[in-house]
């Protein structure tokens, strides 16, 4: 799936041509930084760039590979082939997962920067649709169960704001993960001083692992995972909603039905939610992946390499995965389609039932105590619920109600307007930070 649906942009980041550009260009930055501190003759990076750069060969890599066993390796050996005997220079004091872990924060950081964009696009469609649906009344649900009313562009403002919190999660990583070393086998410079790492790390914009051991804490590449699970689990909370909306009992809203699309091989009539329930499933894998970036966290020692294949297949699949994910469900929320008067007509379904509260905090105010006016209200609600009549007239008709509170009053408790005078001070909250004013 993630090969064929994948941008170009992040297929790109994850194909092995990058990444051989990527360690080339942490090895050249090596190389600079010790020609500068004397180490290493000076045009040396700049012979081995101008034989080298634009030609590498990941098939004549792979090929080496199939006889080194070791990639780092075959990748030196190649650049050998290229550059003769300047590249003698390359690696000096440093050990493979120098490369391998410098070069995988360049492209995990490059690969989230993509993401972002993505959780802008997004949340700008979210923005959009509560804007529009800002005053649309619908009924709140809790339990599944009509609950109070609300709008649903504040379903919208609430999607927007929980990927605002992912978009934070997101881009902390990417500071976190913006980390690598140039310290040599076990972290300690023994045969390269940490002038080199700092020298180079201001050409690549990354900075020092804090204390390293062989390779970078994998407690960063967690948080990396996690973030992006979190991020699956704020779309899978769009989807979620939608497929619930497209119910044939609900009916609210419904996933945008192209011209010549078909639901069903067998059943013409069917538009089903295909797009929500294909992103509650993908969130369920970058869950999994986050699980396995946490098992990758507790290493032996200065290191093994049991976290090392692991991350060859979830942390390109991860950023794929989300990168496609955040393209599907903007398509999905900036082309839904919304049923104001099927929102309605379900606000209207229970007969009033929906404003039960506001009866009971009015028989409250009183004086009644607070558990005896829920008797009183909750005995009329489930005759209601019986089919022994209107909630609303099975309170008119109610001693215990009329006694103490007046028609007028009974009036202001089924109100709409009263349960939503506030919506406007939610918007502010949710949007204004980003979006600027309302209009």
């Amino acid at each position: 799936m993630i090969s064929r649906y994948s941008r170009p942009e992040l297929a790109r980041l994850w194909s092995d041509e990058h990444r051989y550009e990527t360690w080339f260009a942490v090895e050249l930055a090596a190389c600079e930084a010790m020609e500068e501190i004397g180490r290493v003759p000076c045009g040396t990076a700049a012979s081995i760039r101008g034989s080298a750069q634009g030609k590498l060969d990941s098939k004549r890599i792979d090929e080496i590979e199939r006889t080194t066993r070791h990639d780092v390796i075959a990748f030196l050996t190649h650049v050998e082939e290229l550059a003769g005997e300047p590249a003698r220079w390359l690696h000096l004091g440093m050990t493979s997962s120098d490369v391998l872990d410098t070069s995988l924060a360049l492209v995990t950081r490059e690969a989230l920067g993509e993401i972002l964009g993505g959780i802008k696009k997004l949340r700008e469609a979210c923005a959009g649709r509560a804007r529009e649906h800002r005053h649309t009344p619908m009924i709140g649900r809790s339990h599944g169960i009509h609950a109070e009313p609300t709008t649903a562009g504040l379903t919208f403002a609430r999607w927007h704001a929980e990927l605002g919190r992912a978009e934070h999660r997101v881009d902390e990583a990417r500071q976190v993960i913006s980390v690598g070393k140039i310290a040599g086998a076990v972290g300690t410079y023994a045969n390269v001083p940490p002038e080199v790492e700092a020298r180079a790390f201001a050409k690549l914009g990354l900075v020092p692992e804090t204390v390293a051991t062989q390779i970078v804490g994998r407690d960063r590449h967690a948080q990396v995972m996690t973030s992006l699970a979190l991020l699956g689990t704020a779309i899978e909370q769009i989807a979620l909603a939608v497929r619930h909306w497209q119910r044939t009992e609900v009916g609210e809203g419904e996933e945008p039905f192209g011209k010549g699309q078909k639901g069903s091989s067998a059943m013409p009539h069917k538009k089903n939610p295909i797009l929500s329930e294909n992103l509650c499933g993908l969130s369920r894998l970058l869950r999994a992946h986050a699980g396995a970036a946490l098992e990758n966290v507790a290493l032996w020692h200065e290191r093994d390499i049991s976290h090392s294949s692991v991350e060859r297949v979830i942390i390109p699949d991860a950023t794929t995965l989300c990168d496609f994910m955040l393209a599907r469900a903007t398509g999905l929320v900036s082309g839904l389609v919304v049923h104001p008067e099927r929102m309605k007509a379900n606000l209207e379904l229970t007969g009033g039932l929906v404003f039960s509260e506001s009866v009971m905090l009015k028989l409250v105010e009183t004086g009644l105590p607070r558990q005896r006016a829920y008797e009183i209200v909750q005995r009329s609600a489930l005759l209601a619920h019986g089919g022994k009549g209107r909630f609303r007239d099975l309170l008119a008709a109610d001693q215990d109600v009329t006694s103490r509170i007046s028609p007028r009053d009974i009036d202001q408790a089924f109100d709409l307007g009263h349960h939503l005078r506030h919506i406007d001070v939610i918007f502010e909250r949710a949007l204004a930070g980003n979006e600027g004013n309302l209009p």
